[in-house]
């Protein structure tokens, strides 16, 4: 029986984001993406993303990914579906709370997409991504066709429910599950202290840093995000060869 793989996008992410991470995870595992798109909530995008998976048998490993906004969904399925769910990965996220700062930033944001949503595209695509992307036409430009897939609505609806999300830090503390933690070395949307923070609470989680990489993990190093997943997977199915001793 085939594992699942269940990937959760970011906030202003269409499921593109995860077909670069995808074109390198190979056969043998039964991946689905969620929609995060048209909730007022997390805790409604993890009741979608779980209506993805709630047709799985009990014997159905099945790995929950969430990126950056994705990571609060996959944290609030383990908070309403924790017993089902095999092994985690949470990339470029944290389980900070808001606080009065993050909250200011946030209503800035929102009036931002407001008043110029396409200057506020291209500054978002700048900050995001590592400067030695800066030039990366492709990747630029597949960006700004999916944020403006995505457009203001959505996007201004997806930060009122980040401002909103569920504290589970204390379930974070008791987790018994494969945790991997994946974060860009440059990331300044969710810098690196925030991973290294969800490494020191969650027992057993294993940090992965992708060099050259910002915020934008998916897009900017697949190959080495799709190797962690693999990984992740692996801990909770294993290959006849993985689950040979070594020699």
């Amino acid at each position: 029986m085939n594992p699942v793989l269940l990937l959760i996008p970011g906030m202003f992410n269409t499921a593109a984001i995860w077909d670069p991470v995808r074109a390198h995870l190979g056969a043998g595992i039964d991946v689905r993406v969620a929609d995060v798109l048209t909730q007022p909530s997390i805790g409604a995008m993890a009741d979608d993303a779980w209506a993805r998976v709630a047709d799985l048998p009990a014997a159905t490993p099945l790995v929950v990914a969430g990126f950056s906004m994705g990571g609060y969904v996959a944290i609030e399925m383990l908070a309403r579906h924790g017993k089902r769910v095999q092994a985690l990965g949470l990339v470029d996220t944290s389980a900070q709370t808001e606080t009065e700062a993050s909250r200011l930033n946030r209503d800035k944001s929102i009036a931002a997409l407001e008043r110029n949503f396409e200057r506020t595209v291209a500054g978002i695509i700048t900050f995001s991504l590592h400067p030695q992307h800066h030039a990366r036409s492709d990747l630029i430009d597949g960006m700004r066709a999916m944020m403006h897939a995505v457009g203001a609505e959505a996007a201004i609806r997806q930060i009122r429910a980040i401002a909103a999300r569920a504290d589970h830090r204390a379930m974070l503390a008791q987790l018994t599950i494969p945790t991997r933690i994946v974060c860009g070395r440059e990331d300044k949307v969710t810098p690196p202290a925030l991973s290294e923070d969800l490494a020191t609470l969650i027992p057993g989680a294993h940090l992965t840093w992708l060099e050259s990489s910002g915020h934008q993990s998916p897009l900017e190093q697949p190959a080495e995000l799709a190797q962690a997943l693999l990984a992740l997977v692996a801990s909770v199915h294993p290959t006849p060869n993985q689950d040979k001793e070594t020699p």
